[in-house]
């Protein structure tokens, strides 16, 4: 996978909960406000509850965030996550008079897998054109975010259709730089392999072109880093007291 979700029996894509359970424990304080402007599936939101973090998560699409609040309605109580349908190029106008407390999220990968028809759907642009959004994305979410805090974001490299890395890892590091945050820490999350050795194992012979299964996890920090980890509180590496059993977990995204 590409986008640092798993791949369920029936094939939908879900987000890592453990990556967001350890990303909101580390990085974000109890009681802190999350943002995520590329919402899309429920698992960030309903993490965010779970631990003790108010959420608010943007998507383009009414039927995701239709499906996003019927499954936080069974699974989810107070503080209930919070989904905005709209662009987030304009999410300052969308969220109101907010100050957040992490900036988290995981992007489209350009057009890698289309999400809609709609045009101002980053999936459907050209990389020329789906980078200038981003950026622009990027640049008005950080502003929401309070000084002394961290944003991360989850992505990976994809190929332009001559095969060669566009470098969306590289892009994205500029992008926050761009918007005044610093490049502050750097993980990989290494995903299940499934049929990669046999798609590797093809396409290696033909082109060799290595199979990748892993995608960075990328923090960054507006303000001091000191300031950023003191308001994030002690490290809380404890188990949820009421987290989603795998049933519960089955109907998520």
């Amino acid at each position: 996978m590409d986008d640092g979700s798993a791949r369920t029996l029936n094939g939908t894509s879900i987000f890592d909960p453990v990556l967001c359970e350890l990303a909101y424990r580390w990085f974000c304080p109890l009681g802190g406000l999350i943002v995520d402007p590329f919402a899309g599936g429920s698992v960030r939101g309903i993490v965010a509850s779970k631990l003790g973090r108010r959420y608010i998560g943007i998507d383009l699409r009414p039927e995701q965030i239709e499906a996003n609040r019927a499954q936080a309605a069974v699974i989810c109580q107070d503080p209930a996550p919070t989904w905005i349908e709209g662009d987030s190029t304009g999410i300052a106008g969308l969220v109101g008079d907010i100050e957040a407390d992490f900036l988290f999220s995981c992007p489209p990968y350009a057009d890698l897998e289309r999400y809609s028809d709609d045009p101002r759907d980053l999936s459907t642009m050209d990389y020329a054109a789906f980078l200038a959004t981003y950026r622009q994305i990027i640049l008005a979410s950080a502003a929401l975010l309070k000084s002394d805090r961290f944003a991360c974001f989850i992505v990976g490299d994809i190929r332009d259709r001559q095969g060669f890395y566009r470098n969306f890892v590289g892009h994205t590091v500029d992008a926050f730089q761009n918007a005044g945050l610093r490049y502050y820490n750097e993980a990989i999350l290494v995903t299940q392999a499934g049929s990669l050795p046999v798609r590797a194992g093809k396409q290696f012979e033909t082109s060799r072109k290595l199979g990748k299964t892993h995608q960075n996890c990328l923090v960054f920090v507006k303000g001091d880093p000191r300031a950023a980890t003191e308001a994030c509180g002690k490290v809380d590496f404890g188990e949820l007291e009421s987290a989603p059993d795998e049933d519960a977990l089955s109907v998520i995204e």
